[in-house]
């Protein structure tokens, strides 16, 4: 069995009361439901963790080592300029995907930049709330070749 370990960045607990119009109606609770569904199917274990606090989010990061075999995570606004997360991601050598819900390259030009990237294996951006589940996908897929 395989762990996926999702971490949400500042202002992801809004999810579904937040602009709907670029982020959904939809909680990451009810979200994470469905996660849960084919997760199981697919033999990984997940687990959540969301913070609105930078330090918080690179020690459940370092904390993962040897407890996490892939790591999915939307840092939010923190993708555009937060190096601590960008170098734990680095350091822990676990595979991490890296989400957006919404397009980051057709925002303000201010979020057309991630410092998490160079860091992941891959990005998903602008596909709504389902970056997750391709995540999930992509990281069901890749352990299967393994």
């Amino acid at each position: 069995m395989k762990n996926v370990l999702i971490i949400n960045g500042p202002n992801l607990n809004l999810l579904g009361t937040r602009e709907k119009d670029v982020y959904g109606s939809k909680s990451f609770n009810d979200v994470y439901d469905d996660l849960q569904k084919y997760a199981g199917e697919k033999n990984i274990e997940l687990s959540y963790f969301q913070s609105n606090i930078e330090g918080e989010i690179v020690s459940k990061i370092q904390d993962s080592i040897g407890k996490t075999d892939f790591i999915i995570i939307n840092p939010g606004a923190l993708t555009h300029y937060s190096y601590s997360i960008h170098d734990a991601l680095t350091a822990v050598k676990i595979p991490a995907v890296e989400v957006h819900i919404s397009n980051i390259f057709t925002r303000e030009e201010w979020r057309q930049k991630s410092v998490i990237s160079p860091a992941v294996i891959g990005i998903i951006s602008g596909l709504g709330i389902s970056v997750y589940k391709l995540a999930l996908i992509f990281i069901s897929e890749y352990c299967n070749k393994k």
